[in-house]
């Protein structure tokens, strides 16, 4: 098989994997001529940080075959698809390749298992370690490791790159032990907690050489068991806490050819997925538990408004707040305003009293924000009093153009 047919093999097994994010990449580049590649720009397929960076990644698996038989995976052992292995040298020369025709900034690379996981773990090192010490390639790499492989190859990942991943996989250990019998939620723990005293460690010891400078990260798969959303935000918080992870991911399952009837006939809904991202950033950035989030509901978020929004509409007493003196807490807590545009508002009010105008200055979005707040230049209305609200400040749905962008 030639590794043009390998590429489209890989490639598009790769797609299920969504944690390839590239935040908290320490900035290398090879200007002066030392070494090649970087973490900076950008590319072809991108893949966006939470900092707002965008970094393009050559995502792929190093093989398909996989002697695991996890009813959810399109790659499980006894799935009727097309296989593909690369060799160590066939990935590192198809990443130099791409970035040397400016295509990516990094390599994301994941693995079905094959042998076992201490084989499949040393082949994903050794394409990390051949980049870095052979080539003095200093652009971005994302390793998903094994949680069963040895520790001493878990450690050696980190060395090499940026950013590691253990996949939780489903948010209930009954489901994962129902679907996934090979693997173990203790096993993956385990691994987490390990991969974390290494990052700790290096954190501590300034002069230690670097381990995973953009921490861990996790995926869970949304819809395949019947676990609610409060269980899944309530999984992630504890992932959050337990092992500092930079970033829980979260992928809609969407059925595969010749699924177990163990699993859905029908795909998740991929608006279920953005909520769950919504409340995620709720949870990390905007000061709010679960017990908030979820208060009042049967589990799950409502697909038709965001968490923050559903929650202000619960909790109007505490509306409208005055933007000139309320808290920062507070105005994180108001729909329509993000954790930058509530910098820019503090920042603004530090000077002068902050006005209608200014927050149509500071790209404030004012339809949204309005009837949650008081600000001079403003009569307040009795929108929020308005049991039509939240259907006001719903998005309108848009229909796509079939036309390139500056045809329509």
């Amino acid at each position: 098989m030639d590794i043009k047919r390998k590429l489209e093999i890989l490639a598009d097994a790769a797609k299920y994997d969504a944690s390839c994010a590239s935040s908290g990449a320490p900035k290398r580049d090879s200007v002066g001529g030392k070494g090649m590649g970087s973490t900076e720009g950008m590319g072809i397929c991108h893949s966006y940080a939470p900092d707002g960076r965008c970094v393009s990644l050559l995502k792929v698996l190093l093989t398909n075959f996989c002697i695991y038989d996890c009813l959810y995976c399109v790659n499980r052992v006894s799935s009727n698809i097309a296989r593909a292995r690369f060799s160590i040298d066939e990935v590192v020369k198809l990443t130099l390749d791409f970035y040397s025709r400016n295509y990516i900034e990094g390599l994301f690379l994941s693995s079905g298992i094959i042998r076992d996981a201490d084989y499949t773990m040393e082949q994903l090192v050794g394409v990390a370690r051949t980049l870095r010490d052979e080539h003095d390639f200093r652009g971005y790499i994302h390793l998903k490791t094994i949680p069963d492989a040895n520790a001493d190859l878990l450690a050696q990942a980190g060395r090499y790159a940026d950013r590691v991943s253990v996949n939780v996989e489903l948010p209930m250990e009954e489901s994962l032990s129902v679907l996934a019998p090979e693997k173990s939620a203790l096993t993956i723990r385990q691994s987490m907690a390990n991969l974390r005293t290494h990052i700790d460690e290096a954190k501590a010891e300034k002069r230690a050489p670097k381990f995973a400078p953009g921490g861990q990260s996790t995926q869970v798969i949304v819809g395949a068991d019947a676990s609610t959303d409060q269980s899944i935000i309530e999984k992630s918080a504890t992932l959050y806490s337990s092992y500092r992870l930079r970033r829980v991911y979260y992928s809609a399952f969407s059925p595969i050819p010749d699924s177990s009837k163990k699993l859905p006939v029908r795909a998740a809904p991929l608006m279920r997925e953005h909520r769950l991202y919504q409340a995620d950033w709720l949870l990390r950035f905007y000061g709010f538990d679960t017990n908030e989030i979820f208060a009042q509901s049967d589990g799950m978020l409502d697909l038709d408004v965001d968490p923050k929004l559903a929650w202000a509409l619960k909790h109007r007493e505490q509306f409208p707040i005055d933007v000139n003196k309320c808290s920062r807490e507070q105005l994180l807590r108001v729909p329509g305003l993000g954790t930058k545009a509530v910098a820019r508002i503090i920042e603004a009010r530090a000077v002068q009293k902050v006005r209608l105008e200014d927050l149509q200055r500071l790209r404030v979005p004012i339809k949204r924000v309005l009837p949650f707040i008081k600000v001079p230049g403003h009569l307040n209305s009795k929108a929020l009093d308005s049991q039509q609200l939240g259907q006001m400040l719903r998005p309108e749905p848009a229909q796509l153009s079939l036309l390139p962008a500056g045809n329509a």
